[in-house]
């Protein structure tokens, strides 16, 4: 699939060059003659192409993506992983560290909650499509920090902090991490 959407990614790039920095050119030379020349079809055909090949691979991707959603994750671990922000823990003594663990993601949101998004932001209130998204993009990277820390063998993670960074467009990376550590 990723293969195919480089495919159309490609051919969008080539026809858009082709119009561009060819076509622009031959239209100005030879504006009085409205004829469209075959090259000039076909990058125009490569343009709109690639733009269908690229979309049509992102809706099968977001589709299986979503499939796969559905389903639990197999690196989740049998017991639960305490989280905390703190590097105390009342009661109980850290007997070992085991070191850094992390959990990753970027979300985006499609299309067409961003353009509504765009309204909300417009008229004003909470923008629910980015904090849905957010929301999301904290329990996957939760999730895939306490796996790693349950892979380690750890009872707990301290000091669990929170990152987001803007990638592009309405894109963002959120990143947690903390000290995974064993209790007495």
């Amino acid at each position: 699939m990723k293969v195919l959407r480089h495919i159309g990614s490609g051919a969008f790039v080539l026809g858009l060059f082709t119009a561009v920095f060819v076509g622009m050119p031959w239209y100005v030379m030879v504006a009085d003659n409205p004829v469209v020349p075959w090259w000039m079809r076909i990058a125009v055909f490569c343009i709109l192409g690639g733009i269908l090949v690229v979309l049509a691979t992102l809706a099968l991707e977001r589709r299986s993506y979503t499939a796969s959603v559905e389903e639990p994750l197999v690196t989740q671990p049998d017991h639960t992983v305490l989280l905390l922000n703190s590097d105390v823990l009342p009661g109980r003594e850290i007997i070992e560290i085991l070191g850094l663990v992390q959990g990753h993601t970027v979300f985006a949101v499609w299309l067409g909650k961003d353009l509504s998004a765009i309204v909300r932001l417009i008229l004003g209130g909470e923008l629910t499509e980015y904090t849905e998204m957010m929301g999301s993009a904290r329990l996957t990277a939760t999730a895939r920090m306490k796996a790693q820390a349950s892979e380690m063998g750890a009872d707990a993670v301290i000091n669990v902090r929170y990152m987001t960074t803007s990638v592009i467009g309405s894109a963002a990376e959120l990143l947690v991490y903390g000290t995974a550590v064993k209790l007495s």
